[in-house]
């Protein structure tokens, strides 16, 4: 397919004010102004974006879709085993319905991409999935079926477990509960090392244990961890985990962020901030404002934005970003916010978040310049097939 006479914006790139992208099955394979438009080939399709902005399309990699089910209540839920605090060992891809309206909705307002998973009712909830928001079955949608693993401070775990008199009720129970987990996985694989190591046969392989076995790719890197946090102390608590036990970390949330930007920026953690749309409707969000992300970004931490769907609909990610443009983040800082920089911060960026040759055809045509206002896409292509048009 040749996309023509749209307004380009690469993220990664200058904008490009009347120019072309070309696709190629699942791939962009060029892109540039119309004056250096190649002929198009034999049977290629042409699609005349009249002067629309084309974007890549948006990324969230702080959702739930899937996991709460949209209208269902309780039968739908099933993004929080309450059952115990501690549940490393849970995949999210188990759970994820993709027939949820959700998913719809998500592609009729441009969103793609999504990193979707586990609640922030436990300490340790389990392992988040990156998928695609187009199809019937999530294996076919799915991009990274274990890419975090979500952990969370706060009120959140003392809230679903005092009212049982089960720890966590405080938040040293929390980080307690966390850190007893991760010395277990530890040992574990201290114990596996010793006995791959045994070339006597001397030593027999440590008993199966579901829980540090999902724990290992976090301990050895391979995993990163996302950390729920709102208030100032749990960002430090987060920040003192990751320190601890050398993990790859990203804090969600971060509401009192710029309380701590400089110290924050010092951490060298990524945030992905939201909901920025919302009511102050509990103790930890009385300090929620929209001016955080641009504070948090001038200070030089790296910022994705989020609507934590079904917290905020799926669909009102690209008007979070125009809010937090308004409220002091650059135009570029807010279009890669939504875009490339979600991608980057969770190791995608090679294949989505920005227009370059290569990268999958996922696009998003809008009729004019999405930061202006609520624009609704007219066209959107995810794999360089047109979904929504």
């Amino acid at each position: 397919m040749l996309i023509t006479h749209v307004h380009l914006v690469p993220v990664c790139g200058a904008e490009i004010p009347d120019g072309f992208l070309r696709t190629e099955g699942r791939r962009i394979t060029a892109l540039g102004p119309m004056q250096e438009l190649p002929a198009p080939a034999e049977g290629e399709e042409v699609l005349d974006g009249k002067g629309g902005w084309l974007l890549p399309g948006l990324v969230d990699i702080h959702s739930h879709l899937g996991m709460f089910g949209d209208g269902m209540g309780v039968e739908g839920d099933d993004g929080n085993e309450i059952a115990d605090p501690v549940t490393p060992q849970l995949r999210a891809l188990d759970a994820i319905n993709p027939l949820d309206r959700g998913f719809s909705e998500a592609l009729d307002y441009g969103v793609t991409t999504v990193v979707t998973g586990p609640g922030s009712a436990n300490p340790i909830s389990g392992q988040s999935a990156a998928m695609k928001t187009f199809g019937c079955c999530v294996d076919d949608m799915v991009l990274n079926p274990a890419l975090a693993m979500k952990f969370a401070l706060g009120e959140n775990p003392k809230g679903t477990y005092a009212p049982r008199s089960q720890a966590p009720t405080t938040r040293m129970a929390t980080a307690a509960l966390i850190r007893e987990e991760l010395y277990r996985a530890k040992r574990y694989l201290e114990d596996l090392e010793r006995y791959e190591q045994d070339t006597e046969d001397e030593l027999d392989p440590p008993e199966y244990d579901a829980k540090s076995e999902a724990l290992l790719p976090v301990l050895k890197g391979e995993m990163a961890v996302h950390i729920h946090a709102h208030r100032a102390d749990d960002i430090f608590t987060a920040a003192r985990l990751i320190r601890e036990f050398s993990l790859r970390g990203v804090v969600i949330h971060a509401t009192e962020g710029h309380l701590i930007a400089e110290r924050f920026a010092g951490f060298g953690i990524p945030v992905v901030c939201g909901p920025v749309i919302g009511s102050r409707d509990k103790p930890e969000l009385v300090s929620l404002s929209r001016e955080t992300p641009a504070l948090l970004a001038h200070a030089g931490v790296k910022v994705a934005l989020c609507t934590d769907h079904p917290e905020l609909p799926q669909e009102f990610l690209m008007l979070s970003a125009a809010l937090c443009h308004r409220e002091g983040m650059s135009r570029a800082e807010a279009l890669r916010a939504v875009t490339l920089t979600p991608a980057e911060i969770v190791g995608l960026d090679h294949r989505i978040g920005s227009l370059a040759p290569g990268k999958d055809a996922d696009l998003v045509l809008y009729p004019r310049d999405p930061l202006s206002g609520l624009e609704r896409p007219v066209s959107v292509f995810l794999d360089g097939k047109q979904v929504r048009s």
